[in-house]
């Protein structure tokens, strides 16, 4: 597997890889910018039937409607349940290290995040609590479904994934073994100008960068990731090997 995508705000950081690519000898750079919604996953169009419309009555409208509402159900729950949506939902932030300088790394094991007197961050000891949040909802992600649910809900996930995808005539695994095919790296041979003589051939290896946009808020974007089986393919991180971040473009 090559470098993986990230969730988060997004030119600087495509920037910053490009200069690490550029310092970086015979490395050759490929960057895919990817849409979220309606193109990796599908949401919108099932809610409101569309999808099923463009197949002229050979496909069930209203099923598609009620996959969708599932979908939309349950990734509200899990964004309240499991990454403090409803806690910082007016705090929407373009990635989750936007405060990590504020986060004093203190142990979390036994804090009490309901009871810590979060407001929003206009100072900064809410933005040490919020850092704290985001600290938390990276650990969550980087420990995908297995790490985060039970065995039944983990179950019922995979289900609804298989149930979507059939319906969809497998548009959710098609998207991911697009981005499957373009994160892995390849090395090609190319001739080495810089020799005596000026056809030695030397290895260049591929740096590639997908780039993530949407108009989502950052944590529902992320459940996404995860709930669609994306989020060993899209990363949180800010790096010079996550470039890629939650944007909003319509």
């Amino acid at each position: 597997m090559g470098d993986n995508m990230g969730v988060g705000s997004s030119v600087h950081n495509v920037e910053k890889v490009k200069s690490s690519a550029k310092n970086s000898s015979n490395e050759k750079m490929n960057v895919y910018i990817w849409d979220m919604d309606e193109t990796l996953i599908l949401l919108k169009s099932l809610l409101n039937g569309a999808y099923a419309e463009t197949f002229n009555g050979l496909k069930d409208v209203q099923k598609g409607v009620e996959i969708g509402k599932l979908w939309e159900k349950h990734i509200l729950q899990v964004c309240d349940d499991y990454f403090f949506y409803e806690q910082i939902e007016n705090c929407n932030t373009p990635f989750l290290d936007a405060f990590s300088q504020y986060d004093d790394g203190r142990d979390l094991s036994n804090y009490n995040f309901n009871q810590d007197g979060f407001s929003p961050p206009h100072d900064d000891i809410n933005k040490r609590k919020l850092s704290y949040r985001h600290r938390v909802i990276a650990q969550k992600y980087k420990k995908g479904i297995h790490g985060i649910f039970d065995q039944d809900m983990t179950k019922y996930w995979d289900d609804l994934y298989d149930v979507t995808d059939n319906y969809t005539d497998q548009w959710l695994s098609s998207a991911r073994s697009c981005l499957e095919q373009c994160s892995g790296g390849v090395n090609e041979v190319v001739p080495d100008t810089d020799s005596a003589d000026g056809i030695c051939e030397s290895p260049t290896k591929s740096h590639h960068i997908n780039v993530l946009v949407t108009s989502g808020s950052l944590i529902p974007s992320l459940v996404k990731c995860l709930l669609y089986r994306l989020d060993d393919l899209i990363t949180y991180e800010n790096g010079s090997d996550s470039a890629a971040r939650t944007s909003s473009f319509a």
